[in-house]
């Protein structure tokens, strides 16, 4: 492969395929053919002993700084008190000091009588010690006779509260090791030890050079095409985070010349250099090839997904990666490969993230050949901490904000059956997650404002999954959720959700509670240039629809109202297309990727789209019955049957609150 080549070959043989490159593509820097498949562990391998070989020193200087700027830094150095605490011998309690020689003999019966000031001195807490004087007796000890005389019940030996000189710290003696992170209560004990500064490890340089011509500044005004540059924000946000310190050069076009320029810069500014973008094999993805062109390539292409096009090299003796473009996708690269390189450079040893045993939700089929991190929502439902797959994508910024923990799916593994106990690394604290209610089924913009309004109230948090209203209520009857939303119509009956309890959930006594009433209708531009009118319009040849996913709520919906008028749904352009939330229909009619969609009026305003009302239904939520009546969940619903949440919700439009938290039906179960 041409990769395993050039990581051997010398900076002038690089150069040569690079100008053989160019002479193939008529003098265009361009494709780049280095793309391999490394093994996670063989390509860190290799990026190390590139690292060893091109000499890089990640050990970073050390500096002295003042006690009150080095909260969160590394001591540089083995740090010694230079003087004792206490360094002088002090009273412990308010009181008065004496000599306990001269207490021996006073009892309750017989008590002694010492006289000030030759035997008793007044003393507050942290005072000196008189001279002579070697304990304490408390005020609520002493009887003062007269201004002179104070009489004890009790004698005291040497030294009782008082604290000798060293009590806490002896001079010269060690008070923090080398490389150990500054806290709070160490600062304290380095102060208390007569120290006004510290040595700590420099912090290393990061620089984050965005790259693409495509990328505005965070706060323009967007026109098809542009991309908000923002993840400096997360890639600078998380290299602080571990101790590196962060800096963004401007946005680099994708020009071959100008982004070898900026990294050239970068390798001589900086301890650690990171390429964001174009580091894949595309006509405009030059960062491999200009990492050979100015050092040395170590590695091109990880099998990990997301993140295979991971670039690994030096230049200028710096260690010099490429990091992929997608959010997500760069988060991980830098979790896997920058911040070892940090915590080198600091003296730390690498910090594993905290892990919890969960059980898979559902079943994730994943490719041969890549280490996958799937992105989960965790909750504790009863006793079993359930691992919910969150969206996949590397490009999906918000699986990130709303992951709980990262889950390994081996390379040699085609993925995890639904019930297989994993290993999840945490991103949040294992506290806050077992005071998480776990929400799953059909979307709706209510739960949404659920989880805000729950948010730092009541000790608990709300995490919604959307899985569809069928999808909710199998998994209440596995017990991996503590609620489901649901708007089921039973086509027979008329009736929503009771008669799809009592054929899906069959292990579990359920309490039907009312969410709301709704409408559903057509999402559709502004203006309705299409000229959609009914449902029969999705049969027209000129309009393509974007339909709600298999076991949604919105399709059974759909398909019940379809039937009844007589409109095959082969007839309807776009009826395959599907999305997950009421959000992302709307979404997709905004970006014009269809006329219509089907769902509710809060989405349709929340994106700025038209709606036709076309049905009335009623949206609940199914919650087995031990659950309704616990702990957990009495914040929520104390909330959704508070007249003021009713209002705001109301406010969104669409909405009829009127029945909110009312119990609806109680499904008796199990049933068999």
């Amino acid at each position: 492969m041409v990769a395993d080549t050039l990581a051997n070959k010398s900076r002038s043989g690089c150069t040569a395929v690079r100008e053989s490159i160019m002479r193939q593509q008529g003098h265009r820097h361009g494709r780049d053919y280095y793309l391999s498949d490394l093994p996670l562990d063989e390509a860190l391998e290799r990026f190390s002993a590139q690292l060893d070989q091109s000499g890089v020193a990640l050990t970073t200087a050390f500096e002295t700084i003042p006690l009150i700027e080095a909260r969160g830094r590394v001591t540089a150095a083995p740090v010694w008190a230079v003087a004792s605490s206490p360094h002088y011998d002090a009273a412990a309690m308010d009181g008065i000091a004496v000599r306990a020689k001269e207490t021996i003999g006073a009892t309750e019966s017989s008590p002694l009588r010492l006289s000030s000031p030759d035997q008793v001195r007044w003393v507050d807490t942290g005072d000196p010690m008189p001279d002579g004087f070697d304990s304490v007796i408390m005020v609520e000890h002493v009887h003062e006779l007269d201004d002179a005389t104070i009489e004890i019940q009790a004698p005291v030996p040497p030294y009782h509260h008082v604290r000798p000189i060293g009590e806490d710290i002896v001079a010269t003696e060690l008070i923090l090791p080398k490389n150990h992170v500054l806290r709070p209560v160490d600062l304290g004990a380095c102060a208390a030890a007569g120290l006004t500064d510290v040595s700590v490890s420099r912090k290393p340089v990061v620089t984050i050079i965005p790259t693409g011509t495509e990328l505005v500044p965070i706060g323009a005004t967007l026109k098809p095409g542009d991309i908000v540059e923002f993840n400096s924000l997360i890639i600078g946000g998380l290299v602080d985070e571990w101790g590196g310190s962060s800096q963004t050069s401007p946005p680099v076009a994708d020009d071959y010349e100008a982004i070898k320029t900026a990294v050239s810069n970068a390798a001589v500014e900086s301890d650690i250099v990171l390429v964001n973008a174009g580091s894949s094999a595309g006509s405009e993805d030059y960062t491999a090839e200009i990492v050979a062109d100015l050092g040395e390539l170590a590695v091109h292409g990880v099998a990990i997904r997301p993140g295979h096009p991971v670039v690994l090299g030096v230049v200028n003796g710096k260690p010099t990666l490429g990091i992929p473009g997608y959010p997500v996708s760069a988060a991980l690269s830098c979790e896997l490969f920058v911040k070892p390189l940090i915590e080198k450079a600091l003296g730390l040893r690498e910090v594993s993230r905290d892990i919890a045993d969960a059980t898979i939700a559902r079943n994730v089929h994943s490719p041969l050949g890549e280490d996958e991190y799937l992105r989960v929502k965790l909750g504790r439902v009863r006793e079993r901490m359930v691992a919910t797959p969150i969206q996949r994508g590397a490009g999906v910024i918000m699986s990130l904000v709303r992951a709980d923990g990262l889950v390994k799916i081996p390379r040699l593994s085609e993925g995890v059956e639904a019930g297989t106990q994993v290993t999840v690394n945490l991103l949040r604290p294992l506290e806050a997650i077992e005071h998480t209610i776990v929400a799953t089924g059909s979307h709706d913009l209510v739960l949404d404002l659920i989880a805000s309004e729950l948010t730092g109230t009541g000790g608990v948090s709300f995490a919604s999954s959307n899985v569809g209203s069928l999808g909710g209520l199998r998994a209440i009857d596995r017990g991996e959720a503590h609620l489901a939303g649901t708007h089921l119509l039973d086509e027979e009956s008329g009736e929503y959700n009771v008669s799809f309890l009592r054929r899906y959930v069959r292990n579990q006594c359920v309490v039907l509670v009312n969410l709301v009433h709704r409408v559903q209708g057509f999402i559709i531009p502004k203006g309705n240039p299409a000229s959609i009118e009914s449902l029969n319009d999705l049969a027209r040849e000129d309009i393509v629809f974007v339909n709600r996913q298999r076991g949604s709520g919105t399709r059974v919906l759909l398909d019940y109202k379809l039937v009844a008028a007589g409109i095959d749904t082969q007839q309807v352009t776009g009826y395959e297309r599907e999305e997950y939330t009421h959000l992302a229909v709307a979404a997709a009619v905004a970006g014009g990727r269809a006329n219509v969609g089907l769902g509710i009026l809060s989405a349709a305003r929340a994106i700025g789209m038209d709606f036709i009302p076309l049905f009335n239904e009623r949206y609940d939520l199914a919650i087995p019955e031990d659950i309704y009546d616990s702990e957990l969940l009495a914040p929520m619903l104390q909330l959704i049957q508070s007249s003021d949440f009713r209002i705001k919700v109301e406010e969104l439009g669409g909405y009829d609150a009127g029945q909110m938290g009312e119990v609806i039906a109680r499904i008796a179960g199990p049933l068999k």
